[in-house]
């Protein structure tokens, strides 16, 4: 009988610099982040460092005395007060520190000293969701992407790293391969620069492949593009609304960057126009410049999109922090003049029903044209639904048809791509008062009247 092996916890402390320009509100929301990314690399964060200066240390970061703190409760040299803070369902005396998580991203030359100087490994904010992304990519595509932005981060600390290494990082005549006096972390450089570059290739390789697919879905389709995409900051519920609209089985997970791959569904009950929804990458304060670039491919789904669906946590303090960001990476992929509809979510997480009515008309007194719901009820699924088809129905026109009798192999395509609004029979076929857009209608025209340049020619042109 196999016994199952119990995973070793792994704890981790946060340490934060707070400048004099960064407010307490928003310095707390920052570090309640980065121990939810911490969760999400599945470590437990049991301590927090915090200190108040005028700008970082260059050396480490942080003040010597800081320092010396930390090192004293890595190696469980703690005050008695110290440990009192330990959770109640730890021994204090049993944790060992994993991992010291830095709240700002961190040149090479303070992580390696901050690491020396307090006794353990030292990972910055940028590393960690870098790490995250790693471990979540499913695709190829998204997984090429995160190589980049991992090569990319390291590409840099291959200096510091040759530091450590001694002798082997100093020049040498060239053997193996490398030129006269080449060194070791030249040589990994190139091999880095090489990588990257193999990489580049691949992805836009794959983005070619992405956009003959999409424009071939859209021919089968014979219709217009009417996309929407799911955009917003990480875990604000984009994933749980993607599955309630679509009526797919799309991961949902109470953690940060659950989705890295884009998803596209199409909104069920189906309408006219057939409307698909992709679910994309959700965005986070400080996201790597890197990954914004090299997910970029990723986040143009946004760009293909008609439609924008800003999914906002309604439940979270710093909602409008997070909503500051996603408006600032739109604007960087260029997908800011998309047209938006701001959907706040989670409301059934906010207090008693008073609080959430409460809540509800403040927001929608704020944001003018905004949803505000749940996407666990319902019937506030339904009416989001209704919202977004509306959009799509905007510019569609209104026609009849006369389907003869010998051309009813038709009827099919044509409740497919536009909304029957009345159907009657006749002698000579079936009438119907249809919806539909423009192309379509078009198309419909000449399949049943090929070659006709009359009545549906001037319908055109109005």
């Amino acid at each position: 009988m196999q016994t199952e092996v119990k995973e070793k916890p792994r704890y981790a402390i946060v340490a934060s610099v707070q400048l004099p320009d960064v407010s307490d509100v928003e310095f707390e929301a920052s570090l309640t982040e980065l121990s939810e990314l911490a969760k999400t690399l599945g470590f437990q964060v049991v301590h927090t460092f915090v200190q108040k200066r005028n700008s970082f240390d260059r050396t480490a970061y942080l003040g010597v005395g800081k320092l010396e703190e930390i090192h004293m409760y890595v190696n469980r040299g703690l005050r008695a007060d110290e440990l009192e803070q330990a959770p109640p369902q730890l021994d204090p005396s049993a944790i060992e520190i994993d991992v010291l998580l830095v709240d700002h991203e961190i040149s090479p030359s303070q992580a390696r000293n901050l690491e020396l100087a307090v006794g353990c490994e030292v990972m910055d904010r940028t590393m960690v969701i870098l790490e995250i992304f790693h471990r979540n990519a499913r695709s190829r595509a998204a997984k090429a992407q995160v190589e980049i932005a991992r090569l990319g981060y390291m590409a840099p600390r291959l200096r510091e790293a040759a530091k450590l290494a001694g002798p082997q990082g100093r020049q040498r005549s060239g053997m193996g391969g490398r030129g006269a006096g080449e060194s070791h972390t030249e040589l990994d450089r190139r091999k880095v620069r090489d990588r990257i570059a193999e990489l580049q290739r691949e992805i836009l390789a794959m983005e070619l492949e992405r956009k003959t697919q999409r424009a071939r879905r859209l021919e089968r389709q014979g219709q217009g593009l009417a996309g929407v995409s799911l955009v917003g900051y990480t875990n604000a519920g984009k994933s749980t609304l993607m599955r309630a609209l679509t009526g797919s089985e799309v991961l949902v997970a109470n953690k940060l960057f659950a989705t890295l791959d884009t998803t596209v569904r199409a909104i069920y009950p189906e309408s006219v126009p057939r409307v698909l929804v992709s679910d994309t990458v959700g965005f986070i304060k400080n996201l790597p410049h890197g990954l914004v670039a090299s997910f970029k491919s990723t986040l143009e789904e946004a760009l293909d999109a008609a439609l924008l669906l800003h999914v906002i946590d309604a439940s979270d303090p710093g909602f409008e922090r997070q909503l500051e960001v996603t408006d600032m990476v739109l604007q960087e992929i260029g997908a800011d003049e998309v047209p938006r509809i701001r959907v706040f979510n989670k409301i059934d997480h906010v207090g008693d029903e008073a609080a959430a009515a409460a809540w509800t008309a403040e927001l929608q007194q704020r944001y003018p044209g905004c949803v505000v719901m749940s996407a666990r009820r319902p019937a506030d699924v339904a009416a989001l639904r209704e919202r977004i088809v509306s959009f799509f129905q905007q510019d569609l026109v209104e026609d009849e048809v006369l389907l003869p009798w010998s051309a009813q192999q038709l009827r099919g395509e044509l409740f497919s791509q536009c909304q029957v609004l009345e159907e009657r029979a006749e002698e000579e076929g079936s009438w119907f008062r249809i919806r539909g857009e423009p192309a379509q209608l078009r198309r419909l025209h000449e399949q049943l009247n090929p070659g006709s340049q009359g009545r549906e020619k001037e319908y055109w042109e109005v």
